[in-house]
C-alpha cells in the first residue's frame, strides 16, 4: 500500500529558499542526500507525514522553472542538479498574485490577471484544487516565502471582523495585501496555512479568527534562521548569569531576493519589527540601545553574513563584550524548517487541532499566539513546547 501524499504549495516557488527545499526532498526520495540539517529527522510521531511523501507546486512572480531558478540563486548548481534534483527541470510555478504597492522592488511579468481580489482568491483556490488533482494529493498545506511587505493600515476598516474583511473582498480594499489574499484563499477551503515572511497575513484578525472558526492550522511568522536564532539561545544564558545586557548592536549583509525587497525600506520596516521583537521578552527589561541593520549587498548572494556586538555589564559593575560573526547560507537554514513546518502543520490537521499553532513558535521570529498572547522567544522553552506537543496523544 503506497503512502500518502502531502502535497505543500510554495508562495514564491521560485524563490532560493522554495527552490531549496524542493531540491533536498528530491534528492532524499532519489537517494542522494541524507536527512542532516532536518531538525524533526530523528523523531518518530504517529501520523507524521514521511519526507519522501512530500511533493510541491506553487506560484511566483517569474516563470522561470525551478531548475533555472535554483541556478540564478546559487544555493544549489550542476552538482545536485544531476543528481536527484533533475526533476526541478519539469517544474514550473504558476502566475502569482502581486502588487508593487506592498512590495516596491519586487515584480514579474508572470502575474495573475483578475479584476479584484475576489477573482485573484477565486484563482488560487482554483489552482489549490488543480494541484490536488493533477499531483494526486491527498492533503495540501500552503507556506508563504514570498518578499517581504511593506506593513499594512491594520485600523482600516477590513480589519474589523471576518464579516469586514469579505466587504473589503468585494471592494478591493487597497489595505489587503497579496499575502492576506493567499492566506485567506486556503483558509476559506480549510487547508493549513503558514507565513515564513515578516508580512502581515494570517495573523490580521480577521483572518486569525476565520482559521479558528474553522478550524484550520495556521502559524507564523517570519522564520527564525540565522541572527535571530542565535540571539533566542545566548540572551536567556545571559539572564541566567545574571549579566546585563546594555546594547545589543545587530548588522546584517545578503545580496539575495530578499535582500533586494528589503532594499525597500517599507519593506523593510515589516522585517525591522519582527527581529526587534524578541530580546527585551527574554531579558525581562528593555534594551534602550538595541539597534538593528540590514543592508542589500548583490555580491553575497544567499551567502549572508550576521554580526553582532553585545555591551553586558557583570559583578561590581564590570563592563565586558561578546562579538558574534556568522557567516551562513539563508537558504540552507531556511529551507528544513519549511519542510518541518509543512509536517507539523500537517499533524495538526491529522488531530483535528485548528487556529493558531503555537508549538510552532520555535521556527519563527515574531511567534503568532493565539487570544493575543504574549509569545515566548527563548529557545529553549521553545524547543520543549513542540517536544510536549510531538509527544501528546492528539
Amino acid at each position: 500500500m503506497s503512502e500518502s501524499k502531502l502535497g505543500v504549495a510554495f508562495i514564491g516557488m521560485g524563490g532560493a529558499v522554495a527552490t531549496t527545499a524542493i531540491a533536498g526532498i528530491e534528492m532524499i526520495k532519489a537517494g542522494s542526500n541524507g536527512l542532516s540539517g532536518l531538525p524533526l529527522a530523528d523523531y518518530d510521531v504517529s501520523g507524521m507525514a514521511s519526507y519522501r511523501s512530500i511533493s510541491f507546486d506553487g506560484w511566483d512572480l517569474s516563470s522561470d522553472n525551478c531548475d533555472a531558478a535554483a541556478l540564478r540563486h546559487r544555493v544549489i548548481g550542476d552538482k545536485e542538479l544531476s543528481n536527484g534534483a533533475s526533476t526541478l527541470r519539469s517544474m514550473r510555478p504558476r502566475p502569482a498574485v502581486g502588487s508593487v504597492d506592498f512590495c516596491a522592488n519586487i515584480d514579474g511579468a508572470h502575474k495573475v490577471a483578475t479584476s479584484g481580489h475576489r477573482e485573484a482568491v477565486q484563482t488560487i483556490q482554483a489552482d489549490m484544487e488543480d494541484m490536488r488533482r493533477t499531483r494526486d494529493l491527498d492533503r495540501l498545506v500552503m507556506i508563504n516565502l514570498a518578499s517581504t511587505e511593506r506593513l499594512p493600515d491594520l485600523t482600516a476598516a477590513c480589519f474589523k471582523s471576518i464579516d469586514a474583511f469579505e466587504r473589503g473582498l468585494d471592494a478591493n480594499d487597497p489595505a489587503i495585501s497579496p499575502a492576506m489574499l493567499y492566506a485567506y484563499a486556503a483558509i476559506a477551503s480549510d487547508t493549513p496555512y503558514a507565513n515564513f515572511t515578516p508580512s502581515v497575513a494570517a495573523d490580521a484578525a480577521p483572518l486569525a479568527a476565520l482559521a479558528k472558526q474553522r478550524n484550520v492550522p495556521i502559524g507564523g511568522k517570519d522564520g527564525k534562521t540565522g541572527q535571530t536564532f542565535m540571539k533566542t539561545v545566548i540572551a536567556p544564558a545571559l539572564r541566567a548569569r545574571a549579566l546585563h545586557v546594555d546594547g545589543w548592536f545587530s548588522t546584517n549583509i545578503l545580496g539575495n531576493s530578499d535582500g533586494k525587497a528589503l532594499d525597500d525600506p517599507k519593506s523593510l520596516a515589516s522585517k525591522v519589527a519582527t527581529k526587534k521583537s524578541v530580546l527585551d521578552e527574554m531579558l525581562g527589561y528593555p534594551v534602550e540601545d538595541h539597534i538593528i541593520q540590514i543592508h542589500y549587498y548583490r555580491p553575497r548572494g544567499d551567502d549572508k553574513e550576521a554580526w553582532d556586538n553585545i555591551d553586558i555589564s557583570g559583578f561590581l559593575g564590570q563592563q565586558m563584550q561578546i562579538k558574534l560573526n556568522f557567516l551562513c547560507k539563508d537558504s540552507i537554514l531556511a529551507a528544513p524548517l519549511v519542510i518541518e513546518i509543512a509536517r507539523v502543520l500537517d499533524l495538526a490537521r491529522a488531530r483535528g487541532q485548528g487556529g493558531v499553532q503555537e508549538q510552532l513558535g520555535l521556527f519563527f521570529k515574531a511567534p503568532q499566539m493565539a487570544n493575543g498572547g504574549r509569545p515566548i522567544h527563548a529557545f529553549t522553552e521553545q524547543q520543549i513546547a513542540l517536544d510536549r506537543w510531538l509527544d501528546a496523544k492528539g
